[in-house]
């Protein structure tokens, strides 16, 4: 089964995405939903999807679910619940209840815009993690590259919880630099219980005029760091149209791995996520 481990849908009558703000990304300033998307998965050759929460209200998960129930694409969903609330245990029983409610596999928070770079490690939010590992999901983490010692350290109080971190942990591209990001990015990796999206690159240098040599030296350490069995490929649509189209995208994972055996490709694009999202 080839999976796509990481998109988005949203309908701004429904829900605005508020961040979705400045020039740059106006070209998201529109609906992206599963009939938009189901095309271009098939004609990658994409079986099953995970759908990932957009932004931080109680709304869009339900949704998400009950959107995952009548899809056959959708396979799996990382909703978002407030972490610091004193019940969350109950609030993802609730959630598990709701239609669709079986396809919740993790929950994600946007960490990314926490000014404290040490929020995951506050005492309300380890008990929220608690709380997700004990109901079986995952953690995906959302985080700046500044926030990846936090993350390991929260990883490393948490062996029971698998912590997916999304695309890459964002790291500096554009800049062509590798450190400090590649010293955190493989502390996270050192523990058993982290997993890595390779996904998001190409919205994170020139939009216009990125290469594929650019994104390898990151796509090479993680790929190093987490081995296959350990990564996940994920397209980050609609996200990634501001660079790329959702089959440049493939490709572009597809060339970045080209060097592996057929057994490590069919983990990156498809086993990895089937075992830890429990497809």
């Amino acid at each position: 089964m080839r999976v796509d481990a990481h998109h988005h849908v949203w309908e701004l009558a429904v829900r605005d995405q508020d961040w979705i703000t400045g020039p740059e990304l106006q070209p998201l300033r529109r609906d992206f939903g599963v009939a938009d998307l189901a095309p271009q998965a098939r004609a990658a050759g994409v079986d099953r999807t995970v759908l990932v929460q957009t932004i931080t209200v109680p709304e869009e998960t339900p949704e998400f679910l009950a959107l995952a129930a009548e899809s056959e694409l959708i396979g799996g969903v990382v909703g978002w619940t407030d972490l610091t609330r004193p019940d969350v245990a109950d609030e993802l029983a609730r959630l598990r209840e709701l239609p669709g409610g079986h396809h919740l596999k993790g929950i994600r928070h946007q960490v990314q815009g926490e000014p404290d770079p040490k929020w995951l490690l506050r005492a309300d939010v380890r008990d929220g993690l608690a709380a997700v590992a004990g109901a079986g999901l995952v953690y995906d983490l959302v985080v700046l590259s500044h926030q990846l010692p936090a993350c390991v350290r929260a990883a490393a109080d948490h062996p029971e919880l698998t912590f997916v971190l999304d695309h890459l942990g964002k790291p500096p591209i554009a800049t062509g630099a590798l450190q400090p990001w590649a010293t955190a990015v493989r502390g996270l990796a050192a523990l058993p219980n982290t997993v890595c999206k390779l996904s998001g690159m190409v919205t994170e240098v020139d939009l216009a005029k990125w290469t594929v040599d650019e994104l390898r030296p990151y796509a090479d350490t993680v790929l190093d760091a987490f081995g296959p069995r350990r990564l996940m490929f994920g397209s980050d649509w609609p996200v990634c149209t501001l660079a790329a189209s959702y089959g440049q995208v493939v490709d572009v994972a597809e060339e970045l791995t080209g060097g592996l055996g057929a057994e490590e490709r069919a983990e990156i694009f498809g086993g990895t996520a089937t075992r830890v999202y429990r497809l």
